[in-house]
């Protein structure tokens, strides 16, 4: 018999349906995170050494008004065009 005489029987899943699929990286953070738990922890103290700061606006407002406006040509001194 050359083709089965009965058709197989139909799928439930669904057409999107995958095997879970975890990527190398993915992989790798996750055994990095199971080897140090408080990975996470120290990232986040480290960015707020960094990164997390409190902005003094009185300072940011006098720093932006002393600014002085930057002339057009930079290059060129003002003895350069007498």
């Amino acid at each position: 018999m050359l083709f089965p005489t009965t058709a197989p029987a139909a799928s439930h899943m669904s057409i999107f349906a995958r095997p879970h699929y975890v990527s190398d990286a993915t992989h790798f953070i996750e055994q990095l995170k199971s080897a140090k738990p408080t990975l996470e922890q120290e990232q986040r103290k480290g960015r707020s050494l960094l990164w997390d700061k409190q902005i003094d606006r009185d300072f940011q407002a006098q720093a932006q008004a002393a600014q002085v406006p930057q002339s057009p040509y930079v290059y060129q001194t003002e003895s350069d065009h007498l």
